[in-house]
Parts: C-alpha cells; sequence; structure tokens
C-alpha cells in the first residue's frame, strides 16, 4: 500500500464519519454536501426498500422530516472496508444508531444496526458519496430508564 492509498483510505473513513457527526447533530444541509450532486440514497429494512431518494434537496428534507421528532440522533461507525480505483471507490460500513425520543408520554431508544454500501467519487480533489444504500439489519426498541 503507498502513501496515496492512505490517504485516500483516511480520506473516506473521515467522510462516512463526518457524514454521519452531521446526521447526527441535524446539520442536514452541510450534510448532504458531501454527497454528489445527484447522489442517489436508498434504505432497506427487512429487505424492504423503505426510502428511495436523489440529490441533495431530496435528501437533505427527507433526512429532517424523518429525524425531527428525535431528541438525540447517535452514530457509532465501525469496521470500514474500501476498494479503491483512481477516482472512484466502493466502501461497506457497519454502524450502530441510536435514537431518542418521546412517544406517548415516555422517552423511547431505538437502536438499529445497519451496513452501508457506498460508491464514491473524487470530483474537484474531495472524495464524495455517489450512492448509498443502507440495509437496516436489526432493531431494538425500548423504553429510556433514567
Amino acid at each position: 500500500m503507498n502513501v496515496k492509498e492512505l490517504v485516500d483510505r483516511i480520506s473516506l473513513k473521515e467522510l462516512v464519519d463526518r457524514v454521519s457527526v452531521l446526521g447526527d447533530n441535524k446539520d442536514f444541509n452541510a450534510q448532504v454536501q458531501l454527497f454528489s450532486e445527484n447522489a442517489l440514497s436508498e434504505t432497506f429494512a427487512g429487505g424492504k426498500s423503505i426510502l428511495k431518494l436523489k440529490g441533495r434537496k431530496e435528501m437533505s428534507e427527507a433526512f429532517g422530516k424523518f429525524l425531527k421528532d428525535f431528541e438525540t440522533v447517535f452514530h457509532f461507525n465501525g469496521q470500514q472496508v474500501v476498494t479503491i480505483d483512481g477516482d472512484n471507490a466502493t466502501g461497506t460500513c457497519y454502524s450502530l444508531i441510536t435514537l431518542i425520543g418521546n412517544e406517548n408520554g415516555k422517552k423511547m431508544k431505538t437502536t438499529i444496526g445497519a451496513i452501508y454500501q457506498d460508491d464514491y467519487i473524487r470530483e474537484d480533489k474531495q472524495w464524495l458519496i455517489a450512492k448509498r444504500t443502507g440495509n437496516f439489519k436489526w432493531q431494538d426498541k425500548g423504553e429510556v430508564h433514567q
């Protein structure tokens, strides 16, 4: 592995983590700037497509609408494997997502085990996500006891 490949791998890991951090902070306008202009995002749960989006504007609106009722959004990204081919790359990232919000007067926590399959593109010397497929593999929901 050469220095250029190491730099690309670090940049791709930072890209994925930055997308999560901006989502956790509900800064969707900044978050979608890390996707290419006409990026595709599709989310599956239980093997069925539950959300399919195209472009930054559509993604920003949908992400905001989905997360508006949660007071806490927290992504913990784990292992990431990437394959780089010039200015294109593919990657898989495992993520543990925690969502906390009020539901029927109770504070509820939803935890989701997700696997993201990404296609990346380098534009103007910056890596962006061109396509993201999220697979929500499992979900656990329960009341938060403080």
